[in-house]
């Protein structure tokens, strides 16, 4: 079972210093504040092995050993640095959480840190992505200019010349927002304001125009 985090931990990012005869005493250094260590890869293994028992101080020395290594791979994916810190410190939990799944005949210690900082670098950045990708889909669902199941019948037969004749039975204003909005593709604020027209009309304009192209061409519901 893996091993609770530390006391203090995860807070971004925090030093462990022992002191002799007071508490332990917990001091804010930033990642970019780091320099790598010149740990030996047997000190890093013994390390690891202590921490799988619960060693806090054994974490506090792995921590430092591996946070600038951890914290330059997270970087160089990520490319935000609030961000990257951030994975960086999560990494360092999983480090603390997953010590006793580490097998040095796999790979050292710093291969293995290297490995679980990659992908959750790499899970950081699919996880911005989707959720860019899920709002600019969002968006295109909000601005759409279809207008329920009607309008899309519709616009499906739009090239017709039936779809011709019936836009010249509609109003001047709804038929510039039908044509803008489905021989241009603008959005209804985008007819707005190239017809200097509220909003609201435009979209009351539309409705409009769509119910008597659909009477017009005979569109059933």
């Amino acid at each position: 079972m893996d091993a609770p985090p530390p006391d203090g931990l995860p807070r971004p990012p925090l030093r462990l210093l022992p002191t002799t005869g007071a508490e332990q005493v917990n001091q804010r250094i930033p990642f970019s504040a780091r320099r790598p260590s010149d740990a030996d890869p047997g000190d890093l293994t013994e390390s690891m092995r202590h921490v799988a028992q619960g060693d806090k101080q054994a974490f506090s020395a792995l921590y430092d050993a591996l946070a600038p290594l951890v914290f330059g791979i997270v970087l160089k994916v990520v490319r935000d640095r609030a961000q990257s810190e951030e994975v960086a410190q999560e990494v360092m939990i999983d480090l603390w959480r997953q010590a006793a799944r580490y097998r040095p005949e796999a790979g050292s210690v710093r291969t293995w840190a290297a490995t679980i900082a990659h992908r959750r670098a790499v899970d950081r950045v699919r996880s911005a992505q989707a959720a860019a990708d899920r709002e600019h889909a969002q968006a295109a669902r909000e601005h759409t200019t279809a207008f329920d199941e009607v309008a899309e019948q519709v616009e499906s037969r739009l090239e017709s010349e039936q779809v011709r004749r019936c836009l010249r039975g509609l109003t001047e204003l709804q038929r510039q927002v039908v044509t803008l909005a489905y021989y241009r593709g603008l959005t209804y604020r985008e007819v707005a304001e190239a017809l200097r027209t509220p909003l609201p009309t435009i979209k009351t304009r539309m409705r409009d125009g769509l119910i008597r192209l659909r009477d017009c061409m005979g569109v059933t519901t």
